[in-house]
């Protein structure tokens, strides 16, 4: 298993950690543990997310004026 070195770690800040851990019953080792996989469970899957950058918006001008976007304008009078 990988091992995490934090160093310049604020005293307000392990304290918190410390006050944390007591609360949940947990080491100060464990909570960070489980501070860390929760933070990464939150993260979506990497495909999900570069599917949505691959997503782009192409737009083209159809020389039509009229913005009225109604069912009508859109599929004429037979109304699919």
């Amino acid at each position: 298993m990988k091992s995490l070195h934090i160093r310049n770690l604020d005293d307000a800040t392990l304290e918190g950690l410390k006050h944390r851990a007591h609360r949940h019953r947990r080491s100060l080792q464990k909570e960070v543990e489980a501070l860390l996989s929760d933070a990464a469970r939150m993260l979506p899957p990497a495909s999900a997310e570069d599917s949505r950058r691959a997503l782009r918006l192409n737009t083209v001008s159809t020389g039509h004026t009229q913005n009225d976007w109604n069912r009508e304008s859109i599929y004429g009078d037979d109304g699919r």
